[in-house]
């Protein structure tokens, strides 16, 4: 009985000691991955706190423009002599003249052919008169130009009938009238005393800005002329990577700055290098903003101001989005007040149902359309002609 209880007590203790051992064991492997997971932490960097995206600043709170460029990025690096061959080849002016004919003849529902299916009815009644002028509305031409152009269609139909091929002499005529071919189109891409044009790009978010800074670079370098690019849009997340992109593709400098930087440092310090690199053209894209943000439009004018310092401003380009039809034009009224628009860039202009905005933002502003874009392609800009543009509508 004796001999029982001992090895009963024995195999307790034993039992216990054995869950004392295993205790100890996870206690201790416990508090070793404590410890080592402290230790990873304290190994690794702290993590950065977000950029906050705030508006650019403007007034006395906005920096002060910099004596000499000083890149917060890297700006693109230009190819080596040698590294010419991996550049793209951008298409000659008259190549882009070629194919903005071809594509807005394609259009089987645009301004032009719209006009002369109703001309070529065979009795032209008040009914007809009437879809012309709704067409013409319609086409965001305008309610002035609109009476304008149907009036004189009137007198001219009264007197010279519409017999055979006469209808559509009639209407380019007036058209190419309309759209105004005296206007001076050509792009001010000579500086003063030495120092490179300064072109300045505008426009409200959305309207393909930063994109037609990129293709109006190509079109330079296709007449051999050398360009550097002022990213000021600091405002729009990777702005600055979209534009050094496009400039990469044909070999073209980019200026940069912080995201949410000053734009006015940022477009004087590309000027400065384009003058230190005797560029010919300097090329600055702004931040897109809304019109009715009264803030963001007057740091739109310091902008301005700040790179006269350095060199005079010899375009500023308000970039339009043709599918926007009137608000298109509102955007136009209010950066005409701010800043001294010289011309016109309308983008998506496909020929179809706005493309009477080029007539009614000439005649609101006074200010020539200069080039016009119709698609995604890289290429897809051209120089604005009256006579080209009214051909491709009736052809």
């Amino acid at each position: 009985m004796l001999n029982t209880q001992l090895v009963t007590l024995l195999t307790d203790q034993a039992l216990i000691a054995i869950i004392a051992v295993v205790a100890v064991l996870l206690v201790g492997g416990t508090a070793g991955l404590v410890v080592s997971s402290r230790r990873r932490k304290a190994e690794l960097p702290a993590a950065k706190p977000a950029p906050e995206l705030t508006e650019p600043k403007v007034g006395d709170d906005a920096e002060e423009p910099r004596d000499t460029p000083t890149w917060t990025l890297e700006d693109a690096e230009l190819p080596e002599s040698g590294a010419t061959a991996t550049l793209d080849k951008p298409e000659s002016a008259q190549g882009r003249l070629v194919r903005l004919r071809a594509r807005l003849a394609r259009s089987q529902g645009s301004l032009g052919k719209g006009l002369l299916a109703l001309l070529s009815r065979d009795t032209l009644d008040e009914e007809a008169w009437e879809d012309i002028e709704t067409t013409l509305i319609t086409a965001d031409v305008g309610v002035a130009p609109t009476q304008e152009l149907v009036e004189k269609l009137r007198t001219r139909v009264r007197v010279e009938g519409v017999s055979g091929d006469k209808a559509r002499t009639i209407l380019r005529e007036e058209l190419v009238a309309l759209v105004n071919p005296g206007l001076d189109r050509t792009l001010k891409l000579e500086g003063k005393e030495g120092q490179p044009a300064v072109v300045l790009v505008v426009g409200v978010n959305g309207t393909g800005k930063t994109t037609t800074v990129g293709k109006l670079a190509r079109v330079l370098v296709a007449e051999n002329k050398h360009v550097v690019l002022g990213a000021a849009d600091t405002f729009r997340a990777a702005a600055a990577d979209q534009l050094q992109t496009w400039g990469e593709r044909v070999g073209v400098r980019t200026v940069r700055g912080p995201e949410g930087g000053d734009p006015a440092s940022i477009a004087f310090d590309a000027v400065k290098q384009g003058i230190e690199e005797s560029a010919d053209v300097v090329l600055v894209d702004t931040a897109g903003r809304l019109h009715t943000k009264t803030g963001l439009m007057d740091e739109l004018g310091k902008v301005k101001r700040v790179i006269e310092k350095a060199a005079e401003v010899d375009e500023v380009l308000l970039v339009i989005d043709a599918t926007t039809g009137q608000n298109g034009l509102t955007q136009a009224r209010v950066f005409a007040e701010v800043i001294n628009v010289t011309g016109l860039v309308l983008t998506k202009l496909d020929g179809t149902a706005k493309g009477g905005i080029v007539i009614a933002v000439q005649r609101e502003l006074g200010v020539p359309v200069k080039l016009v874009g119709l698609g995604e392609g890289a290429d897809d800009l051209a120089p604005f002609d009256a006579e080209e543009f009214v051909d491709a509508l009736l052809d």
